[in-house]
């Protein structure tokens, strides 16, 4: 693509990546068929070559986002899957994210939209205000209906749907603290703790700790790691993103001081993906920029790290049918596909994979609090391909899809960790019953 930048604009370095990254892009349209909001508005804007068209004049032109661009950009889910069909290296995830920051700076949203995003980046990333407010969110469950009839009402809505009516208790594992692995020691590494996942189901990181130490790995929660940031770096708030970052960089650049590390663990994909991207967000940063890198460099999801592992042979084998679920920021976003499935089927599963696999479920972090309607096609979608399967449970690496799988689903929705644990000795995982773990035919 020819682009017109002076060499003034060139001299931000924001702008001049983005120009290189919209230099590739050869109009070929391959991600027109693999784009979540493509395939479900047909409308060319909504595609990333659309997007990319729309961030390209803005951006050339130095001019303010505009009601059009914003609205294109916001339906946007971020999946990553145009990065893994483009023939030409578009890095369109770079280019989207110079694109909301340059929104944020430049678009005054309506009053609403601004009170229901600043609520969420003040709430989500933070556990002890998110626990507050969902148990807060049984007050407003009886409005629901009220507030779906307003469109600006309509994020309240979809929050209070995905608010569960009541919360398993903080988790003790989530203390910083070490937790050592029995036997002879195979490694250490850190876990993230993260924000959202801790209160909604900590039971993802506890059951990684005690698979972890009983193959003799020891498992670090470091002092003062926090969120990663992907909630409000999705949202172009990037002070605030780029401030999680800084703080998780120096907690695990203490912890790897303190004894070394193998490896970051991360239990949410959709965290992940953000995480292995420090290098870049902090490239800018001289105090900051070779510590990010070695983040990264060290950052790993909990399943792309057990594959690097001599596992034992599980202590059971259910061969329960499962329908593995890939999260497009485990997919797309860090090209992790082999090693889940691998990971169940040597523990025994049957592993079957839902017809366009490639599609989001429509999470997406806020997305389905923000854009409640596409979000709700594109998980009505996801999940009839997975009951198509005939599977018994569904096994998924990321907290967001499971929560908006589960709100649908007739079948039980888990972390792929949990049944993983099961199979190599743990206790069955809570929502899964013997019926559905029972060995097949």
């Amino acid at each position: 693509m020819q682009t017109n930048f002076s060499l003034a604009q060139l001299a931000d370095p924001h702008v001049a990546e983005s120009e290189k990254i919209l230099r590739k892009c050869v109009h070929c349209g391959f991600c027109t068929a693999t784009c979540p909001t493509y395939v479900t508005l047909g409308n060319e804007l909504d595609s990333p070559r659309g997007r990319i068209y729309l961030i390209k004049d803005m951006l050339e032109n130095g001019r303010p986002a505009d009601k059009e661009i914003v609205t294109h950009i916001d339906r946007c889910l971020s999946c990553l899957a145009c990065m893994t069909t483009c023939p030409s290296g578009v890095n369109y995830m770079h280019l989207v994210d110079h694109a909301r920051a340059h929104i944020q700076e430049t678009y005054k949203r309506p009053l609403l939209d601004r009170l229901t995003r600043a609520v969420l980046a003040f709430v989500l990333p933070y556990p002890s205000r998110f626990r507050a407010a969902l148990k807060l969110a049984g007050l407003g469950r009886p409005f629901i209906g009220l507030f779906e009839k307003l469109p600006a009402l309509k994020p309240v809505a979809a929050m209070l749907k995905l608010a569960p009516s009541s919360l398993p208790p903080v988790s003790p594992k989530a203390s910083p603290g070490v937790h050592a692995g029995q036997g002879t020691k195979r490694g250490r590494v850190a876990i993230l703790t993260g924000c959202a996942q801790s209160v909604l189901d900590p039971a993802i990181n506890d059951t990684t700790i005690s698979l972890l130490t009983r193959l003799g790995v020891e498992v670090v929660v470091p002092e003062g790691e926090g969120c990663c940031g992907a909630l409000v770096h999705h949202m172009g708030r990037e002070d605030q993103a780029l401030a999680s970052a800084r703080r998780n960089v120096d907690a695990w650049t203490r912890a790897v001081g303190q004894g070394g590390l193998d490896a970051i663990i991360i239990t949410a994909s959709g965290c992940g993906t953000t995480i292995k991207d420090y290098g870049f967000m902090l490239r800018l940063d001289p105090a900051y920029a070779d510590k990010a890198a070695r983040v990264s460099a060290l950052a790993k999801d909990v399943t792309e790290y057990l594959a690097t592992l001599d596992l034992p042979e599980p202590a059971r084998k259910p061969g329960t049918v499962v329908a593995y679920h890939s999260a497009c920021s485990m997919q797309h976003g860090q090209k992790i596909t082999r090693q889940p499935k691998e990971l169940l089927a040597k523990a025994g599963f049957v592993v079957r994979e839902p017809r366009e696999g490639h599609l989001c479920c429509g999470s997406a972090g806020t997305y389905n609090i923000l854009q409640p309607e596409i979000s709700a096609k594109l998980r009505d979608r996801k999940v009839k391909n997975i009951e198509a399967t005939g599977a018994e449970i569904v096994a998924t690496g990321n907290i967001g899809c499971i929560t908006q799988i589960a709100s649908a689903a007739k079948l039980p929705v888990v972390h792929t960790i949990k049944l993983l644990d099961w199979a190599y000795g743990g206790p069955m995982p809570e929502g899964v019953s013997e019926r559905e773990l029972a060995a097949a035919e």
